[in-house]
């Protein structure tokens, strides 16, 4: 995924940036970057690898040599950034979040019109950012070149632009990612997750809209595109992604989840009899707290995860490693487990692989049985607009492979439908048979249109691509 962070200030900018982008380690586990403005009129960046180191340890003695009014930074889990850029349109450093899943095609749309080039990172892959530059310096502005990004990309691209004048802050064309400005005395930030500048004495100004473009001074913020109405923010976000504290369009994750356990314990009213209701940690506490306040049954921790000296469990490339760490963390509290049967809920079921080995760690510790109930609708389509998972394909996904043994290859999206449908035998049928694969007691995903009721907003605000393949 990743997170981004600015700030334009008439005092030193350094530690609120340095303190706002570690805020946003919870997004990415590659790479971090801080750019600054400095006093002399030149720009600073510094990047590192934090994959296993955190980001205020790798960057706390950078930041005492980076003093500037302005700086932008970023947590990235993919290319190196910021990167700074010598242009036609002048000096400027640039951070992005998001995809371009028509990179290949811009690529070579560029590289045909002229003498230009793009560097290649180790393996080959051309940094996403640099390609976001190259479109940019198409234009006779950054305004304009922001534009033509806006325009050309297929995907999603949100960004912040460090210049002389100011900060531009863009928000992707149809807001699947947030920017939040905050402001305090004598300075304004823009971020991806607004608790970011709480403790930095930040107040929530404003957030963008979907496209929206303004230029960051520490005099005020100055729009330079009108929002639009229509948008398409990632619902998964507030499943997972986001921080408990963080809000998007005004609605808190950590209220947003404790709405999915509600929604999801109405939709079982009296079909199950567990002793007790878990959230495998942390990713479904907030849901399970949501379960246990409706229907009333105890909330308890089974386990507990170990993470003085753990690393987060999607750092490693092979998926086999990250199952390991998964396991190698959860720490197992005997009392709470033996003879109990433990409804658990998660935020989804990707794979699988986690989430049986997690059932088959109770059923060891001696679990009666253990019911599951994800936060969140099977996923089928991969992801097209967001950096969320390194999947390779969507036979990743174990819903995916079950409808392959259902249906065989090359699956119409007319049957995919009834598969993503709750109410069709499709649906119960594959259900069934994950239920079966992963040894679960019961399973019951939650609807989809419990989930985005749980939101409280419109519906059509909030992008539900992964659950059901529409645009």
């Amino acid at each position: 995924m990743g997170g981004i962070f600015g700030v334009a200030s008439k005092k030193d900018c350094s530690l609120d940036l340095f303190f706002g982008v570690d805020y946003h380690s919870h997004l990415g586990t590659r790479r971090g970057g801080i750019a600054i403005y400095n006093y002399e009129g030149k720009f600073q960046r510094s990047i590192h690898n934090i994959q296993n180191s955190p980001f205020r340890t790798k960057f706390e003695k950078d930041i005492d040599d980076m003093h500037g009014n302005m700086g932008i930074g970023c947590i990235s889990d993919f290319e190196p950034q910021p990167l700074l850029v010598h242009s036609r349109l002048g000096n400027f450093a640039i951070t992005t979040v998001g995809i371009v899943t028509n990179k290949d095609e811009l690529i070579n749309e560029i590289l045909a019109t002229g003498n230009t080039h793009f560097l290649e990172m180790s393996g080959g892959e051309i940094n996403q950012t640099e390609l976001i530059i190259a479109l940019i310096n198409q234009k006779e502005s950054i305004l304009e070149g922001i534009k033509n990004v806006q325009a050309k990309i297929k995907g999603s691209i949100s960004m912040l632009v460090l210049t002389k004048e100011g900060i531009y802050a863009a928000r992707d064309k149809l807001g699947r990612t947030p920017i939040q400005i905050g402001k305090k005395e004598d300075a304004y930030c823009a971020s991806f997750e607004n608790f970011a500048y709480v403790n930095l004495g930040y107040n929530d100004y404003h957030e963008l809209g979907p496209a929206e473009i303004v230029l960051m001074t520490a005099d005020g913020i100055t729009t330079l595109q009108q929002p639009q109405k229509e948008m398409k923010i990632c619902t998964f976000l507030w499943i997972y992604y986001g921080y408990p504290t963080a809000s998007y369009e005004g609605v808190n994750v950590e209220a947003m989840r404790y709405n999915c356990g509600k929604y999801l314990a109405k939709r079982d009213k009296d079909s199950v009899h567990p002793d007790a209701i878990a959230g495998v940690p942390d990713s479904g506490t907030a849901h399970a707290v949501g379960y246990a306040n409706e229907s009333g049954i105890p909330f308890t921790r089974p386990f507990i995860k170990y993470t003085p000296t753990w690393p987060r469990s999607f750092m490693p490339t092979s998926q086999e490693q990250r199952n390991l760490i998964a396991h190698m963390k959860l720490i197992p509290v005997q009392p709470l487990i033996k003879g109990k049967k433990i409804l658990l809920i998660d935020d989804s079921i990707v794979r699988g692989t986690q989430l049986r080995e997690t059932t088959d760690f109770l059923y060891q510790s001696g679990a009666k049985e253990v019911h599951i109930r994800p936060a969140c609708p099977p996923l089928v389509f991969g992801c097209k607009y967001l950096n969320f998972s390194r999947s390779k394909s969507e036979m990743d996904l174990i819903t995916r492979r079950v409808i392959r043994d259902f249906e065989g290859d090359n699956v119409s999206n007319e049957v995919l439908a009834k598969y993503c449908d709750p109410d069709s035998p499709e649906y119960a049928k594959m259900v069934e048979e994950i239920r079966k694969q992963l040894n679960f007691t019961s399973l019951r995903f939650h609807r989809l249109d419990d989930m985005l009721d749980s939101t409280g907003l419109d519906h059509c605000k909030l992008c539900t691509y992964c659950w059901n393949g529409k645009e």
